[in-house]
């Protein structure tokens, strides 16, 4: 047992059910407390945030995570307790083994190390961290930067202990995420019977060359760390349930996964262009799920990479694939936002489960990471 596997089974041992903190962050607070640390908790519709700081100056090193878990399936399909902490044949189980308890023990036991070592370290350390991250996530970190925001503070460096790894620990880290921009189009047309088309409007008709010069667009070319922009439909609803009813509308809802080679309004204007080139009568209602953020090479990615190379041996991957993530919240306040964490292979599924032999290893690397920008 090391301390970063002890705190981990303890808070794998909280059921902390999104939006459900289950305590697991008055736990932090008190490892964190006789280190010097000054907390405030913010609490809404549910949900607890917690931001705790040590230190005045910068630069500011800031720790981000979720203590929230997603529900945990069919009981009777794992093979113990997903509450119950257990280990067989070097690997820890429990729901949020890997995303993200075992992180977050790994945040408070390299803080400790580091802190043993440097106690006149420069600049400040701070953890931000939510238990709404895999819920809705409007009342998590969000709430946290815009309450940074408002007072002027400011975070230099954010590393999130999100799931990153692929097959072996250290071997991909993110250093940014595509945006998500959402549409809900309606597209207008006249209902009537089947048999008469001469006196109605099919609009799914009307609809289907818009849909695919959509497909067809190529909205950018990506750059050095994301992929080209991607368009995508996830749904077609149109018709009244009858085959000799031509429908009144068909609605249609799509995503874009934008890299930071394209921007929000430049998306929404050329998707307005194309539908009023085909001269569709329709509504169009808009969603962003997240802002893309990126992260160049420089002094986080490299530190932390150089961290990785040192307690792992391995040559990471610098990688903007995946959804959306917390990261894409701080990083209006924050210049510098990676993401680092152990393998992603169980996250969300029965059984979740981290290697054992991962844990100490993953502590070693934040801890070497805050020598490197704070030492």
């Amino acid at each position: 047992m090391t301390a970063t596997l002890d705190l981990a089974k303890d808070l794998i041992s909280r059921q902390s059910n999104t939006p459900d903190d289950a305590g697991c962050q008055d736990v932090i607070q008190s490892r964190l407390a006789p280190l010097g640390f000054v907390f405030e908790t913010l609490e809404t519709n549910g949900v607890t945030n917690l931001w705790a700081r040590k230190g005045t100056q910068a630069p500011v090193l800031c720790f981000a995570g979720h203590t929230d878990v997603v529900p945990t399936g069919p009981l009777d399909q794992w093979h113990s307790d997903p509450f119950t902490p257990t280990i067989r044949d070097g690997v820890l189980y429990g729901r949020g083994a890997s995303d993200m308890k075992s992180s977050i023990a790994a945040f408070v036991t390299s803080i400790e190390g580091f802190l043993a070592k440097h106690p006149n370290h420069k600049g400040s350390i701070a953890l931000l961290i939510t238990s709404d991250e895999e819920g809705v996530a409007t009342d998590g970190t969000v709430k946290v930067v815009e309450m940074l925001a408002a007072r002027g503070e400011k975070i230099d460096y954010c590393i999130v202990g999100e799931p990153t790894c692929v097959s072996k620990l250290g071997d991909t880290i993110k250093n940014g995420r595509r945006g998500s921009l959402s549409g809900k189009l309606t597209v207008k047309g006249i209902q009537g019977h089947i048999a008469y088309p001469h006196l109605v409007r099919n609009p799914i008709h009307q609809a289907a060359p818009a849909i695919a010069e959509m497909a067809a667009t190529v909205w950018d070319e990506g750059n050095e760390y994301f992929p080209p922009t991607s368009w995508q439909i996830s749904n077609i609803h149109g018709g009244t349930g009858a085959t000799n009813v031509v429908p009144g509308e068909v609605e249609i809802r799509f995503n874009f996964r934008h890299s930071t080679a394209s921007t929000k309004p430049q998306l929404i204007e050329r998707t307005h262009a194309i539908l009023k080139k085909h001269g569709l009568e329709y509504e169009l209602i808009w969603e962003e799920g997240g802002k893309p953020y990126l992260t160049p090479k420089g002094d986080l990615v490299d530190r932390i990479s150089e961290a990785i190379r040192e307690v792992t041996g391995v040559e990471t991957d610098i990688s903007t694939s995946g959804g959306t993530s917390d990261g894409r919240f701080i990083a209006d306040i924050c210049p510098q936002v990676i993401e680092f964490g152990p393998m992603n292979a169980s996250i969300h599924k029965l059984n979740e489960n981290i290697p054992v032999a991962d844990i100490e290893p993953l502590k070693e690397v934040y801890q070497r990471t805050l020598e490197k920008l704070l030492g």
